[in-house]
Order: C-alpha cells, then structure tokens, then sequence
C-alpha cells in the first residue's frame, strides 16, 4: 500500500524519537540532544546521538543514522510500510484503508494494541468494583498491596466465566486470538484464556500492554502462573516485566536487578529496589542481556544462585564478555524470593542487592561449602569439584585467581591444582582482544566514537569518505571543519545564517551536496530526502548534522569559511599567474586587492561588507572557471 507523503510527515512529527529509542537504550540530555549507547553495536562509551526536535538520530561509532521509521525497521525487522503503520498506531495517525491487503498479514497491529488496553483496563475495573474480585482484592492486601499500588501497576482481576472478557470487547476473532487474550472453542465462540486469576498487565519498555499475566489464588487448582502465548506483540525473549517502571532508576542507579516473578518486581519495587524488573515465564536469555546492557552494565540476579545460570553458567560468563556488563547475584536466606523478603525485610533485601557478588564467586563458595573441609580427603574432594564450576569461565586470567581462592580455602599449594584444571573442559571460550587492541569499540575507521566529533576548532577530521580519486579531492582538515561548523548552522539556526552561505565556500563535494539540499527543500526531512537521492553520504551527513549542535557564532564561522576559501582562490589564483605570463600583472593587481578585502575579516566584528564581497567574488571566479 502507498503511504501518502502528508501521512507519513505526520507520522514522523507525532512521533517521540526519544521515547521510541529509550525503549532500547538509556538517554540523557545534553544541551539540545540526547545521548547514550548505541543500540545497534556494542560499546561502553556513549556515541549515540538523538535531536529531538528533527526526529533524527545519529552513532559516530558505527554510523548508524535515520528517522523513527528506520529506527524501526532495524530493531523489529519489518519492512517501511509496517514500520509506519507502527508508529502510526502509537501516535494516533489514520492510515488509509489497507484491509484488502491484511489477509496475508493478518490484524493490524493497532488492532491488537487497542484490545490489550482495553482488556487492561476492563481486568483493572473488575478488580477495583466487582464483587467477585473480593477473595483477590483480600489476597493483594495480604500481600502488602493498597489501592495506590493495585492502580499504579494497573492489576486486574479476571472472572471465572468463560467469556467475560470477550462479551466486553467483541472484537473480532483474529483479534481476539491475535491479542492472546484467547481463543476460539470448538463452538466457534471466543473463550476467554485467563479466568479467576490476578491479572498482571506486562508492558513493553514505553508502558504500553503487549501481553497478559495471570495468577491463581492461593488453593486454587491450575498452574500457579499463565501468561498469554507469544503473537505479534509479545516476545519473551524479548520482554522484561516491569522495564517501563524501572528504566529511569536503572540508569539513576547504573544497575538492574533480574527476578523471576511479576510479584518480586512488584515487592522489589516498593522495598526500594526501584530498578527491579522480571523475566516472563521463561529463564534469562541473551536477547534480555542485550536490552539491559543499553540501560545500565552490572546486572543483579535476585533469584537462587542455581537458577541464575539456567542458561548455563558457561553461557552467562561468556553474555558478560560479549555484551560487557558484569552479572552479580544477590544471595538471599534460604527458602526466601524476594517477593517474601521485601514484605518481611526490606532492609535484608536492599542489602542484598548492595553486597551482590559475581555468580562464579558464588557458585565456587557454594560448592566448597558442601564438603567437610576440616578433613583432608574433603578438601580434596572440595577443590575438584569446585575446578570444575571454575572451568566454566572463558577468560584464564579469572580462571587462575579463583584457583588460587581455592587453593588457600582447601589448604593446598596451587601448583598442585594447576594441572587439574588444564585438563578440564573449558568454557565457552572466545579470541580476546590481542596484546593493545581496543576493548571498546569504535568507528569504523578504528576510532572510538567520542559523541562530538567534528566540531569547530576540534582536531578530528571531516567523516571518512570515497577512496581513491574523490577521496583525494576532498578538502584539506581545517576547511573541512569550518564547513561542518557552517552547515550545523544552516541545519539547526537556519533564520540565523539566511542566504550568507554559498556552494562556492564549500570545497568538499558532499558538504556543497549538503548545501544545496538544505537551499532547495521546504526543511531537514526534505532535505535528506532530496541528498538520498543524489548523494548518499551527503544524506548521512545531514542526518549526523543533525544531532551535533553548533559551538561557534554565525559571523565568526562565516568569516571563517570565507578566509579559508579565499586563501584556496588565492593559490589558485597565482598558479594561474604562473602559467600564463602574460597575465601575470593583472592578476597580481586582483590578488593585492583580495588580500587588502580579507585583512577586513581580522577585525572583530568581521567587516560585514568585506564577508559579502569576497564572497562575490568567489562566486564570480567559479562562475569563470565553469
């Protein structure tokens, strides 16, 4: 289905860049933009860029760059018109009538997203007014949940009727089933799939419903957990309860803390781990570790010890290493979730958290524990068995201090142990960075992305461009910066900088691409559009420009501009004289007069007249020489 342009423009405007991306990834403001690692590469400095104001994002480090729909379709892999119809269905934008096309692709997603939040808010009522819902209200007080908690995490309460909920929304059935709020019974009459439960809303990152959690009442028969099955909107792997309420002190905190049940999220969250999130039926998985890794680096399991490596603990040392974040488990009395120990002692829990420990460290005490080390045959038996839990970790240099941990608990010489554990299987081993290799990642030039390169004045040079021939003709570093310096203003002070900038200033060839862009489209999205077409690295460049604020004033970087170019005219210029005798005097006479015009630019201010006849006169001599 064709978009038209107009819709998609709404699209765009009614669309929160900053919300949509710190759904992936922690943001913080600095001055006009916002910044933070970059979602699409792995990276402990923070090089990725977001201008709120063009709805454009930008990463010096892998040069990443694009809009709220490209945005999408990299992290949801969907193609540009699903992309729009997503963030359309967020923002609240009528699409043009596409149900001849749904048939193959099924309910749009609008759909399901508007059932989910009534669904919500239909469970939520039940559960504040229904007389039904009086054993659950009891059970939720119980617990330590008021009414302020019960509204704040939208908790429902859904009927022990088979169709309660359906009779409420009567959507249709591929919605319904679509939705996961359940299914359609052999009578052809939609079933509800929760009844006589506590309903959970689970959100994703921007707090918006995408799944259904239920839990029965203590001495009720069924499983004690039932979460809506995966569909379009819901992905496991993919999901955290509780991100949207913990995103924000995740990042104030620099860390999130993992549990395994709606309700320790919950508990958590009111004991003052306000950075408590979940996962949802399923054990931790990398795709969780990936998200997480965007929003904060050390990563608490507050969950047994055992269960923390469900995965494997081979596996979750080698998440560490791949996505470097350090994973901790916060060891809690025995028999206690967390859950039970935020309502007993809130202190303990919080304390707990606190004092986390690396899960191999644990996982060594643990087994040294289970022996009788007062006896030697113990001790033996102890530091064996606790080789083989070290063995499991990938990097030697770990692998040796825990040995030697060992050795002084069991009272043996490391020596001794030494060749034990060489003949042990390894972890999940991986090629580390050879001898003053970077461990952070950079640009694809080697570089580390710094979050501001290119500024005016700076020492780092114009971005990487063409090799060969074009590469040669690029400008030299300073006029190259001042460039860029231009060019900023023109994308974000463009009332400023008015009609003073001309191709002829510009002698690198994407920045004059970028120029006329910005001088033939109504504004910045125009303009990238119009590069795209002729210039794919002028539409990159845009789009990082975008998100680089300007650090110099308009005048100066003008003037600036304007001395560089003239200062290239003038070698011109007496090669020029140097090839044609002839002509030699004339053109030493229009050099004298230049120079005399350019001393003007020393002044300060710059000499407003002497800017615009230079630049004149630039203009003519391109003009002669075209």
């Amino acid at each position: 289905m064709a978009i038209p342009e107009e819709v998609i423009a709404e699209v765009r405007a009614r669309t929160d860049l900053v919300a949509l991306v710190g759904a992936h990834t922690a943001l913080r403001r600095q001055g006009r933009r916002f910044v933070g690692r970059c979602p699409f590469h792995e990276e402990r400095t923070p090089s990725f860029s977001v201008n709120a104001e063009a709805g454009l994002y930008y990463c010096f480090g892998c040069h990443a760059s694009g809009d709220a729909i490209s945005f999408v379709r990299a992290t949801e892999g969907c193609d540009f018109v699903e992309a729009v119809r997503r963030l359309a269905a967020k923002a609240g934008v009528a699409l043009p009538d596409d149900r001849d096309e749904q048939g193959s692709r099924g309910p749009a997603r609008a759909a399901l997203l508007d059932a989910l939040t009534r669904a919500v808010a239909f469970y939520h009522q039940r559960l504040l007014e229904g007389p039904d819902a009086g054993p659950a209200r009891a059970y939720l007080r119980s617990r330590g949940y008021d009414g302020a908690v019960v509204r704040r995490y939208q908790l429902g309460w859904a009927p022990d009727e088979f169709d309660a909920l359906a009779r409420a929304l009567r959507v249709p059935d591929e919605v319904f089933v679509g939705a996961g709020l359940g299914f359609v019974n052999r009578r052809g009459r939609q079933q509800d799939g929760l009844r006589g439960r506590v309903v959970f809303p689970i959100l994703d990152p921007s707090g918006q419903p995408i799944a259904l959690g239920g839990r029965v009442l203590p001495g009720a028969p069924g499983p004690k957990y039932k979460n809506s099955p995966e569909g379009p909107l819901y992905k496991k792997r993919r999901t955290l309860y509780g991100l949207s309420w913990a995103k924000q002190a995740v990042v104030a905190r620099g860390r999130v803390v993992v549990c395994e049940g709606y309700t320790d999220v919950i508990g958590c969250q009111l004991a003052g781990v306000e950075e408590a999130v979940a996962t949802c039926g399923t054990a931790l998985a990398e795709e969780h570790l990936r998200l997480l890794a965007n929003f904060a680096k050390r990563i608490v399991l507050c969950f047994d010890a055992d269960r923390a490596g469900q995965a494997g603990a081979a596996r979750v040392y080698q998440w560490e290493r791949t996505h470097q974040v350090d994973v901790a488990v916060a060891e809690l009395p025995e028999g206690a979730d967390p859950a039970e120990l935020a309502r007993a002692d809130p202190e303990a829990l919080r304390r707990a958290v606190d004092e986390a420990r690396p899960l191999l460290r644990v996982q060594v005490d643990r087994v040294l524990g289970a022996f009788d080390l007062r006896e030697p045959e113990g001790r033996a038996k102890a530091a064996e068995a606790a080789l083989v839990v070290v063995a499991e970790h990938p990097d030697p240099l770990v692998q040796d201090q825990y040995l030697v941990a060992v050795a002084d608990r069991c009272r043996l010489d490391p020596e001794q142990l030494r060749p034990l554990l060489a003949r042990l299987p390894r972890g999940a081993r991986t090629e580390g960075p050879r001898p003053g290799e970077a461990l952070v990642p950079g640009g694809r030039d080697g570089r580390p992305g710094d979050g501001r390169p290119g500024t005016f004045g700076s020492q780092q040079e114009a971005p990487p461009g063409p090799r060969g021939p074009e590469r040669s003709r690029r400008a030299p570093a300073g006029e190259a910066r001042a460039g860029l310096e231009a060019l900023r203003l023109a994308v974000h002070r463009p009332e400023a900088v008015g009609d003073r900038l001309d191709p002829c200033l510009f002698a690198d060839p994407t920045q004059r691409q970028v120029l006329g862009a910005l001088l033939a489209a109504e504004d910045l999205h125009e303009a990238i559009g119009l590069a795209e077409e002729t210039d794919p690295a002028a539409a990159a460049l845009l789009r990082r420009l975008a998100v680089e604020e300007p650090v110099a004033e308009v005048d100066d970087v003008v003037a600036q501009l304007v001395r560089v170019a003239v200062q290239r005219a003038l070698r011109a210029l007496e090669a020029e004289a140097r090839r044609s005798p002839e002509r030699a005097a004339e053109l030493a006479q229009e050099a004298n007069q230049v120079r005399s015009t350019l001393e003007r630019l020393d002044e300060q201010p710059a000499d407003r007249e002497a800017v615009e006849g230079l630049v004149a006169w630039l203009a003519g001599r391109g003009e002669e020489d075209g």
